[in-house]
């Protein structure tokens, strides 16, 4: 059977470990990644939105390797792109661009996969599972990798809460957040984050905000990246004022994550961030929770 003529995919934006969920927890943002791809002559990207000059790219495109990668003869492409999501901002931008890749090749391919495939491969090729399954399924994703296969769970997708996105100027690899984190830590230091990791899924899981500060204390990963993500050591003491429940790094950074009171007036909370970072014009973005990708036109 051939596959459809076109098919439409939406990917949710997400911020991954949330302070101490490192490498196992996302959340499903409100920005998206909109792909309209249908067969071509030749590779064609017609991009608009955010970073519309990279995300448009032939080379050196994510999306596109790993379509290519996945198939011996890979079927020419006219992706119509808008996009949503910040590029290098720690914002699940490569787990959006490796899960439509996948569910590219499978669909123009007529490769077979099911979801669940889709959402393996993607993963192994992150390396890690907390972006690209909380951009599969949506909310508040919980994931492991088990024998090269993802186990995960959802929840809180009823939450309320006010999602803020703090971004500042310049954006920030993956790889060299990394390279900054130690390869060994203390028992002292693992507990704490087991704890609070265990906090916060039950936050989410119960709709307790009040657990959300001490649910987001790390000592894994924020401490050795503050020196290169100074929006954090800027927005951190706003953690604990009662329209702000928490205050992390939106992944690897260096956007920063405020989940905040839904009910508080927005703009005074706006520039209470621009205040405390010290920049007016830095942007902050008003979100929700969102659902996960949406694929339409593949038969599914």
């Amino acid at each position: 059977m051939k596959p459809d003529p076109s098919l439409h995919l939406r990917l949710p934006a997400t911020s991954a470990n949330l302070g101490p969920g490192f490498d196992a927890v996302g959340l499903a943002m409100s920005l998206f990644l909109d792909i309209e791809a249908s067969p071509a002559d030749e590779f064609r990207i017609d991009a608009a939105g955010r970073d519309a000059a990279q995300v448009g790219a032939l080379e050196g495109n994510l999306l596109l390797t790993t379509y290519r990668e996945l198939l011996p003869q890979p079927v020419p492409l006219h992706l119509r792109i808008e996009n949503g999501i910040p590029l290098g901002m720690g914002c699940g931008s490569s787990a959006a661009a490796l899960l439509a890749g996948v569910s590219l090749a499978n669909h123009f391919g007529a490769l077979g996969m099911t979801p669940e495939e889709v959402l393996d491969e993607a993963c192994r090729r992150e390396g890690h599972p907390d972006n690209v399954a909380a951009c599969f399924f949506g909310g508040f994703t919980s994931s492991a990798m088990q024998a090269r296969r993802v186990v995960c769970a959802t929840l809180g997708m009823g939450s309320p809460w006010r999602l803020l996105l703090a971004l500042p100027g310049g954006a920030l690899r993956t790889s060299e957040a990394r390279a900054l984190l130690p390869t060994h830590y203390t028992r002292a230091d693992a507990v704490h984050n087991v704890q609070a990791a265990c906090l916060l899924v039950s936050a989410f899981a119960l709709g307790r905000p009040e657990l959300l500060q001490a649910a987001t204390e790390d000592r894994l990963h924020q401490p050795y990246r503050i020196g290169v993500c100074p929006l954090l050591a800027a927005l951190l003491p706003l953690a604990g004022r009662e329209d702000v429940y928490s205050v992390t790094l939106s992944g690897a950074g260096p956007a920063v994550l405020l989940l905040a009171d839904p009910e508080q007036p927005l703009e005074p909370l706006r520039q209470a961030v621009r205040a405390a970072a010290g920049d007016h014009a830095c942007e902050v973005l008003d979100l929700s929770i969102a659902e996960g990708m949406q694929v339409s036109g593949a038969g599914l």
